[in-house]
């Protein structure tokens, strides 16, 4: 079937609505949960982001956190550098590569990391919770991380 423009199927129309829906969910969802932290620790969401990283990644590199996010290593570099600033990381030296270095949570870092978890997951359980059964939401999870491969696959042009 056509859609007005000429050409476009239903499935494509459904797609473009697709694409409103989760860039909306996501801007809806990213305003409470950085509002949230915000208010509760004084974190910014784009900060809060990259500590993740730092906290699960051994010998995290600007890079390592780039590519976890999906944003630039420039963007990422000037944000670590305002995290560092901040008190909540540091660089070290990288065993691996002398060129480059290695990013820590530090102290106050990892506790503020902590406390601000919490908070995430409990403000993702009064938005999220109950707004669809549990088992719904794990097949939507799961939909997305297999588009989100998907999507990098073609951009790496592995597939």
């Amino acid at each position: 079937m056509e859609s007005k423009s000429g050409g476009a199927s239903d499935v494509s129309g459904g797609l473009v609505g697709l694409f409103s829906d989760l860039v909306r969910l996501e801007t809806e969802l990213w305003d409470l949960v950085d509002g949230r932290l915000r208010r509760d620790h004084d974190l910014a969401l784009t900060w809060f982001e990259p500590m993740q990283v730092m906290d699960r990644t051994s010998d995290c590199r600007v890079a390592d956190i780039a590519s976890a996010l999906s944003i630039t290593v420039g963007g990422t570099s000037k944000l670590v550098d305002r995290i560092e600033a901040a008190g909540w990381c540091a660089r070290g030296q990288n065993p691996n590569d002398a060129r480059s270095s290695v990013l820590a949570l530090t102290p106050a870092g990892r506790r503020l990391l902590t406390a601000a978890q919490v908070t995430l997951e409990d403000e993702l359980r009064a938005q999220l919770g109950d707004a669809v059964p549990a088992e719904r939401l794990e097949s939507f999870a799961s939909t997305v991380r297999h588009l989100r491969r998907h999507i990098g696959q073609r951009r790496d042009g592995t597939r």
